[in-house]
C-alpha cells in the first residue's frame, strides 16, 4: 500500500518536530544562558510542527514517531556532548527506526475531511462518547482519591491521569490542525461552535496534564517517567483515534497486525535506550580483590 501525499506531509512534519525537540535537550543541558534560550524556541517550533502533523496524518502513524526525539537527542549527546552512547543504546536506536518504518510503510490513508463537523460527528458517535466519559471517571477518580492517597509514593498515577488526558488533548489537536488546514485552503472553520469548542478542550486538557506531568517529574526519577509515560501515552492516543476516525477499518488483519509489531519494537527500543542512556559514561569498574585471613594477618605483620 502506496504512502499518501498527506500522510508524506505528516511524516515530514512529525520528523521535523523530532529534530526540534531531540536538539532542545542537548541546547539546554549545555548549559549557556544563550543556548537555554534558543532550547526553548526549539521546543516550541517542534510541538509546532507536531501540532501540525496531525491535520495530515493519522495519530498511529504521528504519534509513535515521538520516539525519534530520544534517537536524535542521544545521537547529539553522543557528538556534541561527548556522553557516549552505550552499544545497548545502539541497539535501541536501531529499533525505534525498524519500528518507526514499519509504521510508515503501513499506516493507514487519512481520511478525507471537508469540514469541521464531520470531525464533531465522530466525535459524537456512541463509541467515543461512551471512551470520553470512562476516562473523565478514571480521571476524576484518580485526582480525588488516588492522588493524595499514593500520588507520592506510586508513579503509575501521576503518568496515567497525563496519559489518559493526553490522548482526549491529541484528538482535539487533530480536530483543530484540521479546522486550521481547511481555513487556510479557503474555506473558514471558525465560524463554527465546533472549532471554539475543541480549541478550549485543548487548553482545558493541556494545563492539566503539564500539571501532572511535572508534578510527576519532581517526585520520580526523568530516566523511569519519560519511558512509562511514552509508552502509556502512545496506547491511548492510537486507542482514541482507533475508536474516534475508525483506522483500522481500511485495513486487513495483516497490516494492522504488522503496525503493531512496528509499534512494541519502538517500545522495546524507548526502554533499551532509556535503561542504558548512562551505562556509556561509566568508568571501567576494576576487578576487586579479595584478601584471605592470611593476607591480612601478614600485612599487619609487615605494618
Amino acid at each position: 500500500m502506496g504512502i499518501s501525499k498527506d500522510n508524506v506531509t505528516g511524516l515530514i512534519l512529525a520528523l521535523s518536530s523530532s529534530i526540534f525537540i531531540g536538539s532542545s535537550f542537548i541546547i539546554k543541558k549545555m548549559g549557556l544562558k544563550k543556548a537555554g534560550n534558543t532550547g526553548k524556541s526549539a521546543v516550541i517550533v517542534g510541538e509546532i510542527a507536531n501540532f501540525a502533523a496531525y491535520a495530515f496524518a493519522p495519530a498511529i502513524l504521528v504519534t509513535p514517531l515521538g520516539a525519534l526525539s530520544i534517537i536524535f537527542s542521544a545521537v547529539l549527546a553522543h557528538f556534541i556532548l561527548e556522553e557516549k552512547l552505550h552499544i545497548f543504546g545502539m541497539l535501541g536506536c536501531a529499533l525505534c527506526m525498524v519500528g518507526s518504518t514499519t509504521i510508515v510503510l503501513h499506516a493507514p490513508h487519512e481520511r478525507v475531511i471537508h469540514s469541521v463537523k464531520e470531525v464533531w460527528q465522530l466525535a459524537t458517535e456512541i463509541g467515543f462518547i461512551l471512551y470520553i466519559v470512562a476516562v473523565t471517571i478514571l480521571v476524576i477518580v484518580l485526582i480525588f482519591y488516588f492522588v493524595p492517597r499514593y500520588g507520592q509514593t506510586h508513579l503509575f498515577i501521576y503518568v496515567a491521569i497525563c496519559s489518559l488526558t493526553g490522548s482526549i488533548t491529541v484528538m482535539s489537536v487533530k480536530a483543530v490542525g484540521i479546522a486550521l488546514k481547511l481555513t487556510f485552503e479557503g474555506s473558514n472553520q471558525f465560524k463554527y461552535f465546533q472549532t471554539w469548542f475543541f480549541t478550549i478542550v485543548v487548553i482545558g486538557c493541556c494545563l492539566l496534564q503539564i500539571n501532572y506531568l511535572n508534578k510527576a517529574l519532581d517526585t520520580f526519577n526523568t530516566a523511569v517517567v519519560s519511558p512509562v509515560y511514552y509508552v502509556m501515552f502512545t496506547t491511548l492516543t492510537i486507542f482514541a483515534s482507533m475508536i474516534m476516525f475508525k483506522d483500522w477499518v481500511s485495513q486487513n488483519a495483516s497490516q494492522i497486525a504488522t503496525e503493531l509489531c512496528g509499534f512494541v519494537t519502538i517500545l522495546s527500543g524507548t526502554f533499551l535506550l532509556h535503561k542504558t542512556k548512562d551505562m556509556g559514561n561509566r568508568p571501567e569498574e576494576t576487578t576487586p580483590v579479595f584478601r584471605t585471613p592470611e593476607h591480612s594477618t601478614n600485612d599487619l605483620q609487615t605494618r
